[in-house]
């Protein structure tokens, strides 16, 4: 395991993380939580992602209680939350001040933990005016309750306007972004961020790098009954992948297996790796529900040197989908 900085910050962030966005409450139980979390933290994982969103806190309280019992020290992990989506109440939800102070206190208490590392303001909130929302989250960080904020699916525009108001006003701005980033969903972390990785010293926590599991060539043959397209609540994601643009990615995923396969690694693992070889990527957000699935996808470490650059030109042969104004790394 190798360790990034957090875009500009002092602070590094193992590569890899684990995430719990649809496992943890739903299909993983506090037992397994403990198993997958002391899995990922003895093969050098040190930032847990979490969210108030996430089956309505549920997840957070589940880690929390994990973490309790794991007793790692607090100086040996990063763990964050998200606040946006906290309830059916109007202050239970949105960028308010109220609802920013609130939804961290109660994060605090579900992680059982005394800050927060990370805290991301989980989508952008046209209701709230943005000084507002930067105002609370410097005064979480100044009361010693956060550490670093961020941001999760915002614009470029969106992110560029809280930095901007945060340094003129003196204010801390936000440090981080957490994308959607894998070989189909590619334009904000390779053109639209682009110029605030310099600006703003723009740190990235990609979330769902195997494209909610497509990326790991079991869908190929059509949709396990196990898998997350099943759940209740998901049933988007699976229109997602049942449309005609999802049966072309479909047939490119199929390629890309075997390329992988030539290689000499599965597709998860080479997916994994293209995420990884973007230097503006700070971590990869996994997810698993079983240890044996995250395991799998820790040992892609193993083959880094497998992606070279003539592999790397047939993957983007394959997808066909490079942004105009993307880098070359």
């Amino acid at each position: 395991m190798e360790y990034r900085r957090l875009g500009r910050s002092g602070l590094k962030v193992s590569e890899l993380s684990l995430g719990s966005w649809v496992t943890f409450g739903k299909q993983v139980d506090e037992k397994e939580a403990m198993a997958l979390m002391s899995l990922a933290y003895d093969e050098g994982i040190n930032f847990f992602d979490n969210a108030e969103g996430y089956e309505a806190g549920a997840s957070e309280a589940l880690m929390g209680a994990a973490l309790e019992k794991l007793g790692w020290g607090r100086d040996s992990y990063a763990v964050s939350s998200k606040v946006f989506w906290g309830g059916d109440k109007p202050t239970q939800r949105g960028l308010s001040r109220k609802h920013v102070t609130d939804a961290c206190h109660a994060a605090l208490k579900r992680l059982r933990v005394d800050y927060l590392d990370l805290y991301f303001c989980h989508r952008p909130d046209a209701d709230t005016p943005i000084e507002e929302t930067v105002r609370a989250m410097h005064n979480l960080i100044t009361q010693g309750k956060v550490l670093y904020w961020g941001t999760s699916e915002w614009s470029a525009q969106q992110i560029t306007e809280a930095w901007a108001v945060a340094r003129e006003l003196g204010l801390t701005p936000p440090t981080m972004e957490q994308p959607e980033y894998n070989l189909f969903r590619r334009d904000k972390v390779e053109s639209e961020f682009l110029p605030l990785y310099e600006l703003t010293g723009l740190g990235t926590t990609i979330f769902s790098p195997l494209a909610s599991g497509v990326l790991t060539g079991k869908y190929n043959d059509g949709i396990p009954k196990d898998s997350r397209m099943t759940l209740s609540g998901y049933e988007w994601l699976k229109k997602r992948w049942e449309s005609p643009d999802g049966i072309d990615k479909l047939e490119k995923i199929r390629q890309l297996a075997s390329l992988a396969a030539e290689v000499g690694m599965p597709l998860n693992r080479l997916a994994l790796l293209w995420c990884l070889h973007n230097p503006h990527v700070s971590t990869v957000i996994l997810g698993a529900s079983k240890k044996a699935q995250l395991a799998d996808n820790l040992a892609a470490l193993d083959s880094k040197d497998k992606l070279t650059d003539d592999v790397i030109e047939k993957i983007e042969k394959i997808v066909d989908n490079k942004p105009a104004l993307a880098e070359r790394f």
